[in-house]
């Protein structure tokens, strides 16, 4: 057969085209605004902020903030921070967790923009840390197919993956520095996963992620049944439940209290219940603000008229922590301020620190085992618990590294900071090192700042703690 005459093929080309844009996913992309002031942040930023979007071949937009190291940052480790949740924005780690910077409450008047301050306690005097808004949903990230597809474990994975591969494509000078996949909470159960998929990219020859050395992880959801079900013999050594509720728990239950499976068990966990009802369980020593637990659950307004000043002064007279949280949205939603992280306008007309109920799909119960293939091929692994968090408890934590099977190299100790036992620490074969942080809670670089970046301070440069 004789080929078609090449004017045809020239007719044709166009509607060919438009079949090729069908079908071809767009390329990743990535955009990125530097950021050197902060409305409410009196004079130039003493650290580099950038902000900017990676746009995703499958309509997503993850939204990130990237401060380098204020020490070295062309030495100096570069840290993925993930937020837990899911839902919570990157803003919550960055802010109240482990970022440079925080908001004056006590100085906060109730209007106009809450003061920023600088925190010197912060993990990047030591490292370089990305701080991404994920899922779409969360923060600034959104998907503009309008969540034709809800983001479930498996594929927020595979989108950090990418989202990872085009950050370094634009950022080569990093791709020497120690890459650490960090984050705390919920994302207990991402980062194995994401890091061992980051490592076999390495092994099929991705140089962009080749520096990989391994994980950090916080009081993390590793083992759902464990963290779960450790969450009643914690109260009980804490001295919350008696010893009487607790054995008739034990027994009825037989340590499975998830989901009760007998009347004993259900009347058991049904007093637990009841007694702990009031409890702050995200650090079981601070007062529990009822009157303020969440924007993100009560969905009110937005701080205005007379929802400002009854906000504020039940904030101020209960002075407690998530009394603070709000100052955040305060900030966040203000217009200029948008502006300077260079927000794309008409995406996220309310943001929220955290945002419990976009759609989302939990697929991975079991991360125990990741974090052994990391181990296996050689990757590092930092663990760490504040003691006082009730919602995953280190006695979950530690059930579940002893699953691992690995010999301990350096017996239970406790380690120190100026001279004072800030929490205890063992070291066991195969770079994997666990720490309690004593009097903290859930996020515990929230609690004990200073403390928190002693400890990763140490760990980053090899050193024991």
């Amino acid at each position: 057969m004789a080929a078609p005459p090449r004017r045809s093929l020239l007719l044709l080309l166009p509607q060919l085209l438009i079949l090729r844009s069908l079908f071809v996913a767009a390329t990743p992309s990535i955009t990125t605004k530097a950021v050197p002031r902060l409305p409410g942040f009196s004079g130039p930023l003493p650290f580099s902020l950038e902000t900017g979007y990676v746009e995703l071949d499958d309509g997503v937009r993850l939204f990130y903030y990237f401060i380098q190291s204020e020490r070295d940052p062309e030495e100096d480790p570069v840290l993925l921070w993930l937020t837990g949740g899911p839902g919570c924005s990157a803003l919550s780690g960055l802010v109240y967790e482990i970022g440079p910077f925080y908001f004056d409450f006590e100085g906060y008047t109730g209007s106009g923009l809450p003061t920023l301050l600088y925190k010197p306690a912060s993990w990047t005097q030591v490292s370089n840390v990305i701080f991404v808004d994920s899922p779409a949903g969360t923060g600034f990230s959104y998907d503009t197919t309008g969540n034709r597809t809800i983001p479930s474990d498996t594929i927020l994975i595979q989108q950090l993956h990418t989202f990872l591969q085009t950050w370094f494509d634009e950022h080569p000078q990093f791709l020497p520095n120690p890459f650490y996949v960090a984050g705390d909470s919920y994302s207990g159960v991402i980062i194995p996963p994401l890091a061992m998929k980051i490592a076999k990219g390495i092994e099929y020859g991705d140089e962009r992620l080749i520096n990989l050395k391994g994980v950090i992880a916080g009081n993390p959801l590793t083992d759902l049944m464990l963290d779960f079900n450790s969450r009643v013999p914690f109260l009980h050594r804490m001295g919350i439940i008696s010893d009487e509720l607790y054995e008739a728990a034990r027994e009825g239950c037989r340590g499975q209290y998830r989901s009760p499976s007998n009347a004993d068990c259900a009347n058991s966990l049904q007093g637990i219940d009841y007694i702990t009802r009031d409890l702050n369980t995200a650090h079981i020593l601070e007062k529990n603000c009822r009157e303020y637990p969440s924007l993100a659950i009560q969905k009110r307004p937005r701080l205005q008229d007379h929802g400002r000043k009854r906000l504020l002064e039940s904030a101020v007279w209960s002075i407690c922590r998530n009394s603070t949280y709000f100052l955040s949205e305060v900030w966040i939603n203000d217009e200029p301020v948008r502006e300077s992280l260079g927000i794309h306008k008409g995406t996220v007309p309310s943001w929220l620190r955290c945002d419990f109920d976009i759609p989302y799909t939990k697929e991975i119960t079991d991360a125990v085992d990741g974090h052994l293939a990391l181990i296996a091929k050689g990757y590092r692994a930092m663990i760490y618990s504040g003691d006082h968090d009730a919602s995953i408890p280190y006695v979950g934590t530690q059930a579940w590294i002893r699953k691992l099977n690995l010999p301990i190299t350096d017996n239970w100790r406790p380690w120190y900071v100026d001279g004072q036992v800030v929490g205890f620490t063992r070291t066991y074969s195969n770079n994997l090192t666990y720490a309690t942080v004593k009097g903290a809670g859930h996020t515990a670089p929230e609690y004990m700042p200073k403390e928190c970046l002693a400890m990763i301070d140490r760990w980053l440069s090899g050193e024991p703690l």
